[in-house]
């Protein structure tokens, strides 16, 4: 098969990781692969060998139309029989883009919100150029077709995969990463997302100083791209708390299996999700995890995780305690089973068959 993924950015998200992750199995598996980015590169980016073309488009109606432009060359001269893009503006792109070459579109929702009732309508206008919506959990699913934007036949439920190799448990590391990190004997809870409200870290914060009430020996971690008037907020909310010494942020790391290691417990405290990845991954790597229950968290956590409503923090912060609580032959028995869960049901070598066998199915109904 020749594929084209379609993405707005390369950034490190857990939306691109995942797709670069997908495209490069593909490509393993002797299909031929491109990326084709909607944006320019920017300065933090995941890395890839894969061939990537950049339409270079911004928020200029030009830019835009020579991005199609630039796109349009490309196709005709790769010709895919698929084009498979990710959230909602490749999404969009991918489907304008129908007409100019021979190729199945297949949409990928990776949110619950993907934005207000404008880009809802968009996308039920565009339903017809895409011959399949996914979507990674079916929280996610159910919300799309309730809001109409995509129809119940034409919406399937494939959710992230998991690197199991690369997300597994090292004590070796775990040791080293503390020493560097200079981790004593506190607990640390490790967090990993950019500073968006989607993740409500006003929430997560309000948590933390109410778990250190109780115990000062405890650090909060915070891995995520932080810049811009977010941040701001989340670092004066931390200053009003009392949090300056006890909250670390990280900026963006390319580490995360490192840092997970190093970690004792992971905690989610967003509004809303799609499948998050980050969770999948502190599964995989043997952690106690507490989150929010939004998205498909509870479809990827089932019974393996501690779920908690979500913009209540003082039920997150007793469920932190709770937790910091058990002994650690108790927490290393539900990381055990937190892994186990994620071996049998999101493996990313399992999730590229699933996907391999749509694709196939996809292309044998096209003929």
């Amino acid at each position: 098969m020749r594929i084209v993924y379609v993405l707005t950015s390369l950034g490190m998200g857990g939306a691109e990781r995942v797709v670069l992750a997908l495209a490069g199995r593909m490509a393993q598996r002797g299909h031929t692969v491109a990326l084709l980015v909607l944006r320019p590169p920017v300065a933090e980016q995941w890395p890839t060998e894969l061939q990537v073309v950049h339409l270079e488009m911004s928020k200029t109606p030009v830019s835009v139309l020579a991005g199609l432009a630039h796109a349009r060359r490309f196709l005709r001269e790769f010709r895919p029989d698929l084009v498979h893009s990710h959230s909602f503006h490749a999404n969009i792109v991918a489907r304008l883009l129908k007409g100019l070459a021979a190729a199945q579109v297949i949409s990928t929702v990776h949110n619950v919100y993907e934005g207000g009732w404008p880009r809802m309508l968009a996308y039920r206008l565009t339903d017809g150029l895409s011959c399949r919506t996914t979507a990674v959990s079916q929280a996610a699913a159910d919300r799309f077709v309730r809001l109409k934007a995509v129809p119940q036949s034409k919406c399937v439920v494939l959710t992230n995969g998991i690197d199991i190799t690369e997300f597994a448990p090292s004590a070796d590391r775990r040791v080293r990463m503390r020493a560097e990190m200079g981790a004593k004997a506190e607990f640390i809870w490790l967090t990993a997302g950019r500073i968006v409200p989607a993740k409500d870290y006003p929430n997560l914060l309000r948590a933390c100083a109410r778990v250190r009430t109780s115990c000062q020996e405890t650090q909060l971690w915070i891995a995520g791209e932080a810049s811009g008037q977010e941040f701001s907020a989340v670092l004066t909310l931390a200053a009003e708390l009392g949090l300056e010494e006890s909250v670390r942020w990280l900026g963006l790391r390319r580490d995360l299996p490192a840092l997970l290691d190093a970690a004792d417990g992971f905690v989610l405290a967003s509004a809303w999700e799609g499948m998050p990845l980050v969770v999948g991954e502190a599964m995989a790597m043997e952690k106690p995890v507490v989150v929010t229950d939004v998205g498909g968290v509870r479809e990827l956590v089932g019974d393996a995780g501690v779920i908690v409503p979500s913009k209540n923090s003082d039920v997150l912060a007793t469920a932190m305690l709770d937790d910091m609580q058990r002994s650690p032959e108790d927490r290393r028995t539900l990381g055990l089973a937190a892994r186990a869960r994620i071996q049998a049901n999101f493996s990313m070598d399992a999730k590229v068959d699933e996907w391999e066998a749509l694709y196939r199915t996809i292309l044998a109904r096209s003929k």
